[in-house]
């Protein structure tokens, strides 16, 4: 990995990419390289996988690696800090809402909303060199690469519809002309799209079994929509059977599915990592699991 790249691991629920996150981030922060470890996820377990306490944004858990859990009330800074008002100026001309009112409404109901604001923070982040590592346990993909094409989508309508564009020619607080804020809204859309697609290494996440290789056909196929690639697929939780037989058939099954991801993403690398016995939390066991998935890496 070069300096001051970013790593996302992406994938549905319950396949470990949490873990592979963590792992991750303590294997480079073990290189030497100063890292970030980030979580976006609702229900954060970055730090119980770490087996560190404390409520700060920003944790310390050794030399050179850092962890962040975001949840609503940083993404409402972000909202507020970076997109809130421009975008408001423009909804408020649709729409009689309060700022206050429309902040939530945005941030808690619209799905991926979250996840914008993070694409743009960590873009930023990057930026400002701070970290060589930023390691970043989410899945910016589907609604969320939606949109970043949202104010692309608001300036076409408008330019099609002149006669209510006049209507609401300015913004209520700035006084700018709404389809300015949209252009502007659109560069920084297209700004963090382009930095997704150029600086961002995506590690796709599964198990072995019927519904998530589905379901990774689904997301590589998102990925690809927007033109963004994927570095590696990592396929989590494989059985070692011991001869019992109930592990036999397991292993078997997952067998098939192995198959089904090498053929269906032959072009795309592809780690197996094996079910381990124990617990995968604590330094002591995430260098453990760390010391498999990059020999795998490596051999």
């Amino acid at each position: 990995m070069d300096n001051n790249q970013v790593l996302v691991f992406a994938g549905k629920g319950g396949v470990g990419k949490t873990t592979c996150a963590a792992v991750t981030a303590l294997y480079y922060a073990g290189l030497g390289k100063t890292t970030l470890c980030l979580s976006t996820d609702p229900t954060p377990s970055l730090r119980h996988i770490f087996e560190i306490g404390g409520k700060e944004k920003l944790r310390r858990v050794e030399q050179g690696l850092d962890i962040s859990e975001l949840g609503p009330d940083e993404i409402r800074e972000m909202w507020d800090h970076k997109f809130g008002r421009e975008v408001y100026e423009v909804f408020s001309a649709f729409i009689d809402i309060g700022y206050s009112e429309f902040t939530e409404f945005m941030v808690s109901v619209l799905p991926g909303l979250g996840d914008e604001f993070m694409v743009d923070y960590i873009r930023e982040l990057k930026l400002s060199c701070k970290y060589e590592a930023i390691v970043w346990d989410t899945a910016p993909l589907g609604q969320t690469l939606a949109l970043l094409n949202t104010p692309a989508m608001l300036a076409e309508h408008l330019r099609l519809a002149p006669r209510i564009y006049s209507r609401f020619k300015l913004g209520a607080r700035t006084r700018e002309s709404i389809m300015d804020i949209i252009k502007r809204w659109q560069k920084l859309s297209a700004l963090n799209m382009e930095f997704l697609q150029r600086e961002v290494n995506f590690s796709l996440v599964t198990i072995p079994e019927a519904l998530a290789v589905e379901q990774l056909e689904s997301i590589q196929g998102e990925m690809h929509k927007f033109g963004i690639g994927i570095r590696q697929i990592i396929v989590n939780n494989i059985i070692d059977s011991d001869g019992s037989d109930f592990l036999s058939i397991r292993a078997g099954r997952q067998k098939f599915y192995l198959a089904e991801i090498q053929r269906r993403f032959a072009a795309i690398p592809a780690i197996s990592l094996p079910l381990v016995s124990f617990e995968i939390k604590g330094l002591e066991n995430l260098r453990k699991m760390a010391n498999i998935l990059f020999r795998e890496k490596v051999s």
